[in-house]
């Protein structure tokens, strides 16, 4: 017979009991895949699932703005990049990614008629 040491009771005696979850998607983008890759933080360097990671693409140009700006006056092309910067969830909220709801704006749901 095995216990469960959560509520010291035999297993075929305990009843599942389900803890309320904060969000529905558990804060993750991967629904049924089951396990995803993980990413390392660009700011701090912590591994993270790939679907919980808050990935910002912004685009690189190695050329400076002012002079990019008169090149492109006298028509030429200025060749820009794509970078994506992956952070972990407290990385994104220090930086300002992520803003942190108000605390009443937090569990509320809107009700579909």
């Amino acid at each position: 017979m095995r216990v469960i040491q959560a509520f010291k009771v035999p297993c075929h005696l305990c009843v599942v009991r389900l803890l309320p979850k904060k969000r529905e998607s558990r804060g993750r983008r991967k629904g049924s895949k089951g396990s995803v890759e993980t990413v390392q933080c660009d700011q701090c360097g912590r591994l993270i699932p790939e679907d919980k990671a808050v990935c910002v693409t912004k685009w690189y140009s190695p050329v400076d703005p002012q002079l990019a700006a008169e090149l492109e006056k006298k028509g030429s092309i200025i060749a820009k990049y794509p970078v994506t910067r992956c952070y972990c969830v407290s990385c994104a909220v220090f930086m300002g990614i992520v803003k942190v709801r108000p605390e009443e704006d937090r569990k509320k749901k809107e009700i579909l008629k």
